[in-house]
């Protein structure tokens, strides 16, 4: 099913965190994050199994995600984070819900990366909260899920703090890092989050 989305763009604003679309103009802040992290994010990244496939330029990358977004199948968000020495949030990393599925299955799966030199401090919770409050709020869907490398102790934690259900693993699930990867699947349903995400899993920290 193919529908317009009237709610994007969308801007979630959490306080000191903030999502946003990717923009063009963001090329080099975003670029310069990106490749202070490529070996924080690399064991975790996913991959063309096809060795001769192409990535896409930023502006194509951009252009596909809003695409995608204005389709209705996807929200591809910037995390911003607000500084007191900077005029404009700074790009901290990415929440991207990707594969909207609408009509009888209404669901959704959420991806993210952080800034390695933010990690550990609440950020990739915020985010991924701010992402899940809005999908089951404004979308109304019924499922998220994530789907996490089993070796990725701070993702499994993300997914622990905010009540995602531990759904067991999928084999060879994803190409990443250059290879077929296992990954653990965690998942919500309407009614089972905790109240409203963001503030439930602070409280419950």
């Amino acid at each position: 099913m193919s529908r317009a989305a009237p709610w994007w763009p969308a801007v979630l604003d959490g306080g000191d965190v903030l999502l946003r679309p990717l923009r063009r103009s963001d090329q080099a802040e975003w670029t310069a994050v990106r490749r202070r992290n490529h070996d924080w994010l690399k064991p975790w990244e996913a991959t063309l199994p096809n060795p001769d496939g192409r990535l896409p330029s930023f502006s194509q990358m951009v252009r596909s995600l809003n695409g995608q977004a204005r389709l209705a199948q996807a929200l591809p968000w910037v995390v911003c984070v607000r500084e007191p020495t900077r005029r404009e949030p700074a790009i901290a990393g990415q929440v991207t819900v990707s594969g909207i599925t609408w009509g009888s299955a209404l669901g959704a799966s959420i991806g993210y990366w952080v800034d390695g030199a933010r990690a550990g401090n609440g950020l990739a919770p915020d985010a991924v909260a701010l992402a899940a409050d809005f999908c089951f709020g404004t979308l109304g869907l019924h499922r998220l899920e994530i789907n996490i490398r089993p070796e990725n102790a701070p993702s499994l934690r993300v997914a622990e703090k905010l009540g995602f259900r531990d759904e067991g693993v999928r084999e060879r699930f994803l190409h990443i890092d250059g290879a077929w990867a296992d990954h653990r699947t965690f998942a919500l349903t309407a009614g089972e989050e905790p109240a409203r995400h963001l503030r439930g899993w602070r409280e419950n920290a």
